[in-house]
C-alpha cells in the first residue's frame, strides 16, 4: 500500500470506477453462529465517497447479523472488464426517508413494491475501511493466451494491476 497521497487518490478513483461499473456485488456478513453468509445485492446510485448504500428489509437476517457484528465484506466482479474489488468495512442500518427517495430506482420495485414507502424498508450503509482491486488488462482471448503461455513456459501469467487502499 502506497503512502504517496497522489497514488492513494488515484487508487481510490480506480476503486470507485470499478465499483460503479460492476453495480452488483456480494455482501458478506457474519451469521449469529459465526458462519460467513453472502448474498447478491444491487448497489444504489450514489457517489462513492467511502460509503456504499443498499436497500433491505429491517427484519431481514442480514440486518440482524449487522446489528450483532457490523464487520462486512462487499465483493464486486465485472467479467466484461476482468476486474474485481474486495471492500472491507463496517455496516449500519441507516434509514432516512429522504435518502431512500434520492437513492430509489424503479427496478427495486420487484423487491420493495411500495417504493421508498414500503413498510419495513431500511437502508444499509457500508463505510469502507479498505479496498483492494485486481484489474486484468485485455479481453478474454488475451487472458486465455496468457494462461496458455504460462502453461507452456511454467511461469505464471501477468496478473494485471493489483492495489489496496485504506479509507
Amino acid at each position: 500500500m502506497s503512502k504517496d497521497p497522489s497514488r492513494t487518490e488515484e487508487t481510490r478513483r480506480r476503486v470507485t470506477g470499478l465499483i460503479r461499473d460492476a453495480r452488483i456485488c456480494m455482501l458478506t456478513t457474519i451469521a449469529l453462529d459465526g458462519r460467513q453468509v453472502s448474498r447478491p445485492m444491487a448497489l444504489q446510485d450514489a457517489d462513492f465517497d467511502g460509503d456504499l448504500w443498499f436497500f433491505a428489509y429491517a427484519d431481514s437476517a442480514k440486518i440482524r447479523q449487522i446489528r450483532v457484528n457490523p464487520e462486512v465484506n462487499v465483493a464486486f466482479s465485472d467479467q466484461r472488464r476482468h476486474s474485481w474489488v474486495s471492500l472491507s468495512g463496517t455496516a449500519v442500518e441507516a434509514y432516512d426517508r429522504e435518502r431512500a427517495g434520492r437513492l430509489w430506482n424503479p427496478r427495486l420495485a420487484t423487491w420493495f413494491p411500495d417504493g421508498p414507502d414500503t413498510p419495513g424498508l431500511t437502508l444499509i450503509k457500508v463505510h469502507a475501511g479498505s479496498a483492494e482491486y485486481w484489474d486484468s488488462p485485455g479481453s478474454t482471448v488475451v487472458n486465455l493466451l496468457g494462461s496458455a503461455r504460462a502453461a507452456l513456459t511454467g511461469r505464471p501469467p501477468g496478473s494485471g494491476e493489483n492495489r489496496e487502499v485504506r479509507y
